[in-house]
């Protein structure tokens, strides 16, 4: 069947041509993955642009990664579709966390894995510093709405600081570390807001000794960085940074 219309049929091909050029295949790979998740799952993505973060990061097959603080396990399953039946993927928590709203971490982590069906990923329900895995062992890790929490509270420098360091330990020279966060105004109870006041945290980020990158893939100049991010009118669309941290190779 012919186009009854040349100009449209040629607007569709450079159209289709410049798809191309813009998307990495790994990118367009793992979006028609993700598009088999649970719509419970999907419903974040417009918010959280998974497939680009993790092609913006450099996360792909046959890489082992972490989950850092994976609550219940959102981006783990992400991870797994990224890396792959080659990869492996270390879905982290720290035991405290399943002792929230009523134990809801570990049953939504445990319903996730259930009957292997995220065969390459192993669970740590361990403290960071005790997760028993190699120095240089890790291709990359991920830690996606956590660090506030790290440093939103007195000595909070010294933990975000520390949290860091044992990252870094666990990185092959190369490895990276992505960090996501909801962006917080220094003048704000960011603890409240569960928000992270950049301007702290940048001096911590930045002595951790990584080589540091942003990106704005998932700012949103809509929110006004005043509402708690667990308030229904900007939860899922809050102003967010996203740091690639990455271990110098030498």
């Amino acid at each position: 069947m012919t186009d009854k219309n040349p100009f449209a049929a040629a607007l569709r091909t450079l159209a289709l041509a410049a798809l191309a050029l813009t998307t990495h295949p790994i990118q367009a790979d793992l979006a028609a993955d993700l598009s088999a998740r649970s719509p419970e799952d999907q419903v974040r993505d417009a918010g959280r642009k998974p497939a680009e973060v993790l092609d913006w990061l450099g996360i792909g097959p046959g890489m082992t990664v972490m989950d850092l603080v994976a609550s219940g396990g959102w981006y783990t399953e992400v991870l797994s579709l990224a890396v792959g039946s080659e990869g492996v993927v270390y879905a982290q928590n720290p035991p405290m966390i399943y002792n929230f709203r009523d134990g809801f971490y570990d049953k939504a982590l445990s319903a996730r894995l259930a009957d292997g069906r995220l065969a390459n990923v192993v669970r740590l329900d361990r403290d960071l510093g005790e997760v028993g895995l190699e120095p240089d062992s890790l291709d990359a890790a991920i830690t996606a709405l956590n660090f506030h929490d790290i440093v939103n509270n007195p000595g909070g420098a010294e933990a975000g600081a520390g949290f860091l360091a044992v990252v870094k330990g666990l990185l092959k020279p190369g490895g990276v570390l992505g960090l996501i966060d909801h962006v917080g105004d220094p003048d704000k109870d960011n603890a409240a807001l569960h928000r992270l006041d950049v301007e702290a945290a940048l001096p911590i980020i930045e002595a951790a000794g990584f080589e540091m990158a942003s990106s704005d893939l998932l700012r949103n100049p809509d929110d006004d960085r005043s509402a708690m991010v667990f308030n229904p009118a900007i939860r899922g669309q809050t102003d967010r940074v996203l740091y690639k941290l990455t271990k110098p190779a030498d």
